[in-house]
């Protein structure tokens, strides 16, 4: 529901729906039309109140919206990481496998420091594990 409402208030409908609304309450109000008698004259502390009252539940509103986006994002933000750790894990074979026909082949490929350093294993489960730790001492700061 608050996604719903969100999304209303934020369309230009939302906006000509309250010109439209602001526009015939002033204009009854100050005795434009006639026929019509004001109910809230000037200045309009009736209109104050129901305004400031929509305002508190938009705001309510969005900030509820706002933190059920930022679960959301949280979410992908864990399935990306999964994806890349695991794409790492998927890399890091693909190097080992390549070395090891290198070898079979007995192929002289030049001393890479940095391929040595490639070839080594990142577990996905040990650095899930850390970021995990490193989550919980911020929460204890905090």
């Amino acid at each position: 529901m608050a996604d719903s409402v969100t999304s209303f208030s934020g369309s230009i409908p939302f906006v000509y729906s309250h010109i439209i609304f602001f526009a015939a309450w002033v204009a009854v109000n100050l005795n434009l039309i006639p026929g019509l008698k004001p109910f809230d004259p000037f200045p309009f502390g009736f209109l104050t109140m129901l305004v400031s009252l929509e305002a508190i539940f938009l705001s309510t509103f969005v900030l509820i919206s706002q933190n059920r986006q930022a679960q959301v994002s949280d979410r992908r933000a864990d399935l990306d990481l999964q994806i890349n750790l695991l794409a790492e894990y998927e890399i890091t074979k693909l190097l080992q496998l390549t070395d090891a026909v290198a070898d079979h082949l007995k192929l002289e490929p030049g001393k890479d420091l940095e391929l040595e350093e490639l070839k080594e294993q990142v577990l996905p489960h040990y650095v899930l594990r850390e970021m995990e730790k490193q989550k919980n001492r911020l929460s204890e700061r905090v």
